[in-house]
């Protein structure tokens, strides 16, 4: 039978313990802890103390909940769609020049150049003709028939032939005259300061579908005759390239010149707590492309026009220098919800205790004089095992004693 049946009383006892001991902690979990509060009267501590709570709710207070706005959901990105409609004339050496012709491309997008500068190299057809400087030569053995130079105008003839007077050149299949430095330059940008840009944008912000345009809508054609002033008409989105151009703080004719990218860059920071009169665009301009390059700055791009004459094609190849405009549309909605105020809230009262967490170092690290501060700050209180040592250790000594005596022996 078990020993526990046999009246021998040991082994019941230590399982009534253990049961006991079970039900303690069982209750014991149910109980209610604070912690202990210990007051330091130290001036110099208590400054460095309230200090710290005062920088911490100020940061909340100010820079999470006002700057931030912590108690509101927010969305970036918004979904946007830009038009833009450029209108002027201007006059270059030969010709007049309208929208048509110095619009690129001429859709209406979000990026598109306006030419400032020409070089136009007239009345090219396929023929054979000598290569530019590039390409120079003392004899034909130096160029190999077939050979094709990237950076060239053509493929290789195998001749090496005279290219002005005192230089001679590879002979290439190609649009002949081939591009070269002495070609005719037009400026085109008399008026072109002049010029406007009409830029539509509507925007969308999904997650609080709420969505809004740069236009007022408005049925009496004001359109035509306004013009974009940030403080008195804000929805006259119609701009003058030269002022897009002076906000960017650039030179007109050097950039002109050279040619250039500046972004046109709209801005709509939307609190949604606040009427929709409130959710407004901003309007910044600058220079995109390092003006500061000494190797391949400003914008340049090729595009030629091409004629049928005499059943033989031709055309004229056209090295257009412009401003290139980029609209950059950035955003961001915000709104109220409980679920970030909740969490900024909780993240603010419990980071006030840092202010505790900090002053407990000094004081445990500088000024802990005798180790007062720690004996109060800890107690030591003796583990399980250590107590079951005891009562271990107690109940031997009380089973050993003698039979008259009238020290209690457990059952």
């Amino acid at each position: 039978m078990p020993s526990w049946r046999l009246g021998k009383g040991t082994p019941l006892c230590h399982l009534k313990g253990v049961m006991r001991g079970c039900w303690s902690a069982f209750w014991e979990f149910w109980s209610y802890e604070t912690p202990k509060v210990i007051v330091v009267r130290n001036r110099h501590l208590g400054l460095i103390y309230r200090l710290v709570q005062l920088l911490i709710l100020v940061y909340f207070i100010w820079y999470v909940f006002i700057v931030q706005k912590g108690y509101q959901e927010s969305e970036s990105g918004p979904e946007s769609s830009v038009i833009t409609k450029v209108k002027g004339v201007t006059r270059s050496q030969s010709k007049v020049w309208d929208v048509e012709e110095y619009v690129k491309p001429p859709e209406g997008g979000s990026v598109f150049s306006i030419i400032t500068r020409v070089q136009l190299t007239p009345s090219q057809t396929q023929d054979a003709c000598p290569e530019n400087p590039r390409a120079l030569c003392r004899s034909s053995r130096e160029c190999v028939a077939g050979e094709m130079d990237m950076l060239g105008n053509g493929e290789k003839t195998g001749h090496c032939v005279p290219y002005n007077r005192t230089k001679k050149t590879c002979e290439v299949k190609a649009w002949c005259p081939v591009e070269n430095g002495t070609a005719l330059s037009e400026d085109l940008s008399k008026m072109a300061p002049k010029f406007t840009i009409l830029i539509k944008n509507n925007i969308h912000f999904p997650r609080f579908r709420f969505s809004k345009g740069n236009i007022k809508d408005s049925k009496d054609g004001y359109l035509r005759n306004c013009s974009f002033n940030e403080t008195t008409d804000l929805y006259c989105p119609i701009f003058k390239l030269g002022f897009i151009v002076e906000q960017a703080g650039e030179d007109f004719a050097a950039l002109a010149e050279k040619g250039g990218v500046i972004g046109v860059i709209i801005n709509w920071n939307c609190n949604l707590d606040l009427p929709d009169s409130e959710c407004n665009p901003r309007y910044s301009f600058r220079r995109l492309d390092p003006k500061w390059a000494q190797v391949s700055s400003g914008y340049n791009y090729r595009f030629a026009k091409y004629y049928h004459c005499k059943g033989k094609s031709t055309r004229t190849l056209i090295k257009a220098y412009g401003i290139r405009i980029d609209v950059i549309v950035h955003g961001q909605a915000g709104k109220f919800s409980p679920i970030p105020t909740i969490i900024n809230l909780a993240t603010a009262l419990t980071s006030v205790g840092v202010g505790s967490f900090l002053c407990d170092w000094i004081l445990l690290t500088f000024m802990n004089k005798d180790e007062v501060y720690s004996s109060r700050k800890f107690d030591q209180i003796a583990t399980l095992a250590q107590e079951a040592l005891k009562m271990d250790s107690g109940t031997t000594t009380m089973a050993s004693s003698p039979i008259g005596s009238k020290t209690p022996v457990p059952l």
